[in-house]
C-alpha cells in the first residue's frame, strides 16, 4: 500500500518545523507625561486598562511624572496595539492629551 515505515523520514520533516516555530516578539507599553493629563488619571488607567494595584500604579505615574515616560507592561503585539486604544480612547473620553505608544522590546 504505501511506503515503508523510515525513522529517517519522519525526523527530516519534524527538524524542519522546529526550526520555523519562534516566540513572538513583545512590546513595552509606554506613558508619555504631559502637563495637562492629571497624575489620578494616570493611575486610574494603570490600575483598569494594564490592572495594576494602587501602589503599583503610583509608582509607574511617578516614573511618567518624573523621568517623562514609563512602562505599563510588556505584551505580545496584539494585546500592546489594543491597550494603546484602550488609553487614547479613555484620554479622549475625559479630555485628555495622554500619549501611550508601543515599541518592540
Amino acid at each position: 500500500m504505501g511506503q515503508p515505515y523510515s525513522p529517517d523520514a519522519e525526523e527530516e520533516v519534524t527538524s524542519g518545523v522546529k526550526e520555523d516555530i519562534k516566540e513572538p516578539s513583545m512590546y513595552k507599553v509606554l506613558l508619555h507625561n504631559d502637563d495637562y493629563t492629571t497624575m489620578e488619571f494616570v493611575v486610574e488607567v494603570l490600575m483598569f486598562v494594564f490592572n495594576k494595584s494602587p501602589e503599583e500604579a503610583t509608582m509607574i505615574m511617578l516614573n511618567v511624572h518624573e523621568k517623562g515616560i514609563g512602562v505599563c507592561g510588556v505584551y505580545t503585539y496584539e494585546v500592546a496595539e489594543t491597550k494603546v486604544d484602550m488609553v487614547h480612547t479613555a484620554a479622549r473620553e475625559h479630555g485628555f492629551p495622554l500619549k501611550c505608544s508601543m515599541e518592540e522590546e
